[in-house]
């Protein structure tokens, strides 16, 4: 592939490099993409889509991280309006409050994801809404048991754990009440080696066909949400409420949940460092995370 005259974004043949003024919102992976290999948001990457919002367009932030997760990126930029979390099981404006969408898993599925983690000595957690989270109506992480998994994610995500059953969790949770939030499990996460998360997708396909979605959102998560739930659909219902027309919207990702973005905006880039596949998927390859790829490429592309 040839480099454009910009920087050292690569077009795939697909596209040619929109004109910035074309753009109109950027939506944004975060781990892996716009935060580096630490899963820091650089200063550089923070003024640069600052700038960016200064100028009008709009910082919609498409991750696999809940909304507490993703919460102090989210301020650090000063993004508003709709954001999709959860790979899209959640769309929600977090500053205004508006909760816009929520998918949850069906409970069968996540009890019997309980099942085949314990069967195989897999980390598995989950995300709960609902009183029995302990957590009121909101989102509560937990687990099973302190492992090195759990401290990887705490040091990753910022976020600490309940510590339970998880499938007795899941059968107390309330049904839901006339006016109120359902209550249920949001998202659940293996944490594994690849070899061992093929096989649990093997077995979750075996027994559940065609009632849940899985991604993987980086090298050891598997990730398992609702069906039709993706981080596509998230950005179309963002779109819609944010009255963006996709043919101006360019999203980054790099891995497989981002797939879906790819499909819903009118441009796509992955940084260096994403896999094979997730590359050729993109429009144009831009520099890694490790060096700010992202806020490189805005900053050629909108001249800042």
């Amino acid at each position: 592939m040839q480099k454009t005259e910009k920087q050292d974004a690569c077009p795939s043949g697909k596209k040619l490099l929109p004109a910035g003024d074309a753009i109109k919102a950027l939506a944004l992976d975060l781990d892996g993409t716009t935060l580096r290999p630490d899963a820091v948001l650089s200063g550089p990457t923070i003024r640069t889509l600052r700038a960016c919002m200064d100028r009008g367009v709009e910082a919609i932030i498409c991750t696999g991280r809940s909304v507490g997760a993703a919460e102090p990126y989210r301020r650090a930029i000063g993004g508003r309006g709709p954001m999709v979390y959860f790979n899209g099981a959640v769309v929600t404006d977090p500053a205004g409050g508006e909760a816009l969408s929520t998918i949850l898993l069906d409970r069968d599925i996540a009890a019997g994801s309980v099942d085949i983690a314990r069967k195989r000595g897999v980390h598995f957690q989950v995300f709960l809404r609902g009183s029995a989270s302990g957590s009121g109506v909101g989102e509560c992480l937990m687990i099973e048991r302190e492992d090195e998994e759990t401290e990887f994610y705490r040091k990753r995500t910022g976020l600490n754990p309940v510590i339970g059953d998880i499938r007795e969790a899941l059968s107390t949770l309330p049904e839901q009440a006339p006016g109120q939030p359902a209550a249920g499990c949001i998202k659940g996460l293996f944490i594994g080696e690849p070899p061992v998360l093929e096989e649990i997708r093997s077995a979750l396909e075996e027994q559940y066909p065609g009632r849940f979605c899985l991604v993987r959102s980086h090298a050891t998560f598997l990730e398992l949400m609702a069906a039709g739930v993706s981080k596509g659909q998230g950005l179309r219902l963002a779109m819609e409420r944010r009255g963006l027309n996709p043919a101006a919207v360019f999203a980054f990702g790099d891995e497989e949940n981002d797939l879906s973005l790819f499909g819903a905006a009118g441009y796509s880039a992955a940084p260096a460092n994403a896999k094979a596949e997730i590359r050729e998927a993109a429009d144009f390859v831009i520099g890694s995370n490790a060096e700010d790829g992202v806020a490189v490429f805005l900053t050629e592309i909108f001249r800042l």
